[in-house]
């Protein structure tokens, strides 16, 4: 198939069809007048990038795991666990400073609320 009919079968724009060729997470094939092939089983793999994406996962990662549905194995499977993992520990870490940042955040807009009385006041 061609990239516009795996855009629309996907619900992903073409341009990110392209985007995820030059990252390494999709392959095609090349027609004699050089258009992008598809296979039937990459709509399952664009399906797939897409909720790895919506994981908060980025494309350098997204490559990491690919060996698991690529090669199934214990291997694969043991190194796709461990660098979700990873991601978890970093997506928590994020989660904590933000928490953090949001604390420092409300005790300005507590300061700037004092402020704004005692300038009512005045």
């Amino acid at each position: 198939m061609r990239i516009g009919e795996l855009a629309a079968r996907t619900g992903v724009s073409v341009r990110s069809l392209r985007y995820y060729e030059e990252q390494g997470l999709l392959a095609s094939l090349r027609s004699p007048s050089g258009h992008r092939r598809y296979v039937e089983g990459q709509v399952e793999r664009i399906i797939l990038i897409q909720r790895l994406f919506s994981a908060g996962l980025n494309s350098r990662t997204i490559v990491d795991l690919l060996p698991c549905v690529e090669s199934p194995s214990t291997a694969t499977s043991e190194a796709a666990f461990e660098r979700m993992r990873q991601e978890r520990d970093r997506i928590d870490r994020h989660i904590e400073d933000l928490i953090k940042t949001r604390a420092v955040l409300d005790e300005l807009i507590i300061a700037n609320r004092a402020y704004r009385r005692e300038l009512a006041s005045a």
